[in-house]
């Protein structure tokens, strides 16, 4: 028999100060744009009028190689091997925080791989979470307190506003970068926010910087690393290096790790960075909630590893991720190929943007693109841009995400992804913002 729910006696049960509060971030247009999408997604058959999904930054474009992987090498799994059984029970009795030594092995060789064999991880630096969310919480929790704050360059990834400040009670400063230099991380924006944190008598802990596929879809040029980390050297502060695309620049050199530069660096100020890297992206496996914390700072990797328990990855999904991430032949041949599929994709919206008199920022990673439609709003405000997002999300049917919602200080951008549907699906898309921008000519 079901249990009946008195509604009026709802508000008389007090919550958690976190439970109440509104910083978990989704009253932000980047997540009424996913539920506009659930209420009414497009389908080629069954909904071809339904919202296109463009604010998802997914990785669909080799997902065909990874089940034909699996499809080859069922023992990945354990199927059809004499040691199920044995197996099985290892797998279900496996419960040490430190995770599979095979699976950290694997995963710190994939790393080098990822980033052209230029930079060196070790295994016993490798920390393993449910994601590069949990990654990124537990960092915050480790690195500050409540009401001590960190710095991140603008445009930043929304749910960051969730990630890093909902439980954790520790503020986000941002890092304001315009479009006179392709919204470059300058010393000067760097020192502005810093200045900001003080006057509101924020205590700065750390600047977290995503690289290589900043929410831009370019990578961060190697003497900018520098100068952060000299910034974060400066302050005696810590720089966290969100590098969860590292797999989808568009050419292995194009991407510099962090790690490179330290290296070159003799390690030098190396105990204040820490990396973030996640499969979700570079694989296109978010279901599997697989990332890591690679730190230089002993006691952040004994400490992540106490705090991880709370956010472990299932023994079977770092078995079967151990076994694909050590073949060597499978992965240099998933890492060249994604990165052809993702180059061309990029280039036909892009080239699709153009012809409907769309300018996008010039990218070489990521899985979106970064466009400009600043000349279609009367007035550059906040206002007009998210005027144009409801009229594009529920009149052209597209869920793109505009920039306030990513904290950009220039009306008029949206970020719009292109590797989480079908070709076919990215030309439908294509064609609506076509017609949108000529019914706008025309009137």
């Amino acid at each position: 028999m079901a249990i009946k729910i008195i509604e009026q006696q709802q508000p008389s049960v007090g919550l958690s100060r976190v439970a109440v509060s509104d910083t978990h971030g989704e009253d932000s247009p980047y997540f009424a744009g996913w539920k506009a999408y659930d209420q009414d997604p497009y389908d080629e058959l069954s909904n071809p009028t339904g919202v296109i999904q463009m604010g998802l930054a997914e990785n669909q474009v080799s997902f065909d190689l990874l089940e034909k992987y699996l499809e080859e090498h069922p023992e990945a799994t354990n199927n059809g091997s004499s040691t199920t059984a044995s197996g099985f029970r290892e797998n279900a009795l496996f419960q040490d925080y430190h995770g599979l030594q095979s699976f950290r092995k694997a995963m710190a060789s994939f790393m080098e791989q990822i980033r052209g064999g230029r930079a060196k991880f070790s295994p016993d630096r490798i920390v393993i979470t449910a994601g590069a969310t949990a990654a990124n919480e537990l960092l915050t929790f480790i690195l500050a307190d409540p009401g001590d704050a960190l710095l991140i360059p603008t445009p930043y990834y929304p749910g960051f506003d969730r990630d890093l400040r909902w439980r954790t009670g520790v503020n986000i400063v941002p890092v304001h970068c315009d479009s006179s230099n392709n919204f470059e991380i300058t010393p000067q924006a760097l020192d502005s926010a810093y200045k900001e944190a003080e006057s509101k008598n924020m205590r700065v802990r750390g600047v977290l910087i995503t690289n290589p596929s900043n929410p831009l879809g370019a990578t961060i040029k190697r003497a900018v690393l520098e100068q952060v980390l000299e910034f974060a050297t400066s302050k005696n502060i810590h720089l966290v290096s969100d590098e969860i695309y590292s797999g989808s620049a568009f050419s292995s050199g194009e991407f510099v790790s962090i790690a490179e530069i330290l290296e070159a660096r003799n390690y030098k100020d190396s105990e204040r960075v820490h990396i973030v890297y996640s499969l979700s992206k570079d694989l296109g496996l978010p279901g599997f909630r697989v990332g890591t914390i690679y730190s230089y700072n002993d006691k952040v990797v004994t400490t992540a590893r106490r705090m991880s328990s709370f956010t472990l990855i299932s023994s079977q999904t770092q078995q079967l991720l151990a076994s694909m991430l050590s073949d060597r032949k499978f992965t240099e041949m998933y890492i060249r190929t994604n990165r052809q599929r993702l180059r061309q994709r990029y280039q036909m919206i892009v080239d699709g943007l153009k012809k409907a008199g769309i300018q996008c920022l010039e990218g070489n990673a990521g899985l979106f693109c970064w466009m400009n439609l600043s000349p279609l709003l009367e007035e550059p405000n906040r206002e007009q841009e998210l005027g144009l997002w409801e009229l594009i999300l529920h009149e052209v049917k597209l869920n793109i995400s505009p920039g306030s919602s990513c904290h950009c200080s220039e009306p008029g951008w949206f970020r719009v992804c292109f590797a989480n549907m079908s070709e076919q699906t990215l030309e439908v898309a294509l064609a609506r913002i076509h017609h949108f921008m000529e019914r706008r000519r025309v009137h």
